[in-house]
């Protein structure tokens, strides 16, 4: 193949040749809104390198929530949050926080990846001299942590993405280029929720609540909590999705649609709608020792909704267990029954993807055949956008999404 200065999607250069140029999918302010409008494929210099940054051709891209709120805007304009803080004045974003590739070029400091590695990347970045860092400390709590593909720009939507040298791991060799791009995000996250906050880490017999078990984060922390001996339960919106479940290791599932209380509490102080309340929430715990066969409630409750459910899961969650917390996506008020919260002693712990340790740590558990990356389906290039409007009208897959960039068709294992 002659060395060209852009290749087509599909076409794989000769390792370590880097040409000028590369197609990748871009968003642009001008088109913030539905994902499926917001990406548009665009021809864009090669990034250049920094001394401790790796340069990686993305065989594939593994598809997560952040880029829908990077195509909507909202609620962070990635794109005038990275000129702001004159971090990137580029005026558009390159989205993508999950890939698989092979290593084309590395900074004159990288020590631990060459020329040729075959790696999967995880999306933690922040400043190698930073305090936390220098200290020995967790650099999550720095505040220069960022998650590559979203709050930095370059991500795994195009045919080169440019990443720290640390985020680089090996690829598990039994998976496909698709299969090892789709779960490192959210595993990473999974893992780190549910092993990163002692003592509230998993132990052998802990009862575990596992908010929408069947997507992409439900189905890493079933298999996680699997791993370590738990006895994962899972909540979703269809009983279709239960034997899938259950295929992961969930000693069984909750239908949240059997129940009509989700939503803010409350106020106690309005005794009819809170003695309402409370039967429903009451019914779901019981729900809960149905599905294990004792009456048991979960140490750890695994949670991302938010506003609709932090309430029952506070309510549920055993007396001196965690309730963690990843996200919201069904909005950020939520509220708590303080009275159970103090009394019964609980941790309400926020949680954010995870460090090296703990990125390292899963990714282990995929190269052993643990985890099952729950590939639900890959897209081609050309649907990056489409792929996306899928998760925001909550129309996804179960499982993990991905999409091939420059592997020419899905199934490869390696070049």
């Amino acid at each position: 193949m002659s060395q060209r200065e852009i290749y087509e999607i599909g076409e794989i250069p000769p390792v370590g040749h880097v040409p000028r140029y590369m197609y990748g999918q871009l968003i642009r302010a001008d088109r913030f809104g539905h994902p499926k409008s917001a990406f548009r494929i665009e021809r864009v210099p090669v990034p250049e390198l920094k001394p401790d940054e790796v340069l990686v051709f993305v065989m594939a891209a593994g598809i997560n929530y952040n880029n829908v709120w990077a195509a909507l805007g909202s609620p962070i304009d990635v794109i005038a949050a990275r000129q702001k803080a004159r971090y990137d004045d580029s005026d558009f974003h390159i989205g993508g926080s999950d890939a698989s590739g092979i290593v084309y070029a590395v900074g004159k400091d990288v020590t631990n990846v060459k020329v040729g590695d075959r790696v999967v990347i995880h999306c933690g970045v922040w400043d190698r001299d930073c305090p936390a860092v220098r200290n020995g400390d967790d650099p999550m709590y720095d505040p220069s942590f960022k998650i590559w593909g979203y709050e930095t720009n370059w991500g795994s939507f195009a045919q080169f993405t440019k990443v720290q040298a640390h985020q680089c791991m090996p690829k598990a060799r039994h998976l496909t280029w698709e299969e090892a791009a789709a779960p490192t995000l959210v595993g990473s996250t999974a893992y780190r929720m549910l092993m990163g906050w002692p003592p509230h880490t998993i132990r052998e017999g802990d009862v575990v609540l596992i908010w929408g078990a069947s997507g992409g984060l439900g189905s890493m922390a079933i298999q996680i909590v699997k791993a370590e001996g738990g006895i994962p339960v899972g909540v979703v919106g269809d009983d279709r999705k239960i034997e899938f479940c259950r295929k992961l290791g969930a000693k069984g599932c909750i239908n949240r649609k059997n129940f009509k209380h989700w939503g803010m509490l409350p106020h106690w102080k309005d005794d009819a709608a809170f003695s309402t309340w409370v039967a429903q929430a009451r019914a779901f715990g019981k729900a809960i020792w149905d599905v294990i066969g004792e009456r048991r409630n979960p140490r750890i409750v695994f949670e991302f909704p938010g506003e609709d459910t932090i309430p029952t899961s506070v309510f549920v969650c055993d007396t001196g267990g965690m309730v963690v917390i990843c996200a919201g996506h069904t909005g950020y008020n939520a509220t708590v029954d303080l009275r159970y919260l103090w009394m019964r002693q609980k941790r309400l712990q926020g949680s954010h993807f995870a460090n090296d340790e703990q990125a390292y740590a899963f990714n282990q558990l995929v190269r052993e055949g643990k985890i099952d990356p729950c590939l639900g389906k890959t897209f081609t290039f050309e649907e990056i956008g489409h792929c996306h409007q899928l998760m925001l009208e909550n129309r996804a897959p179960e499982g993990n999404m991905a999409a091939l960039v420059g592997a020419p068709k899905p199934g490869m294992k390696d070049l």
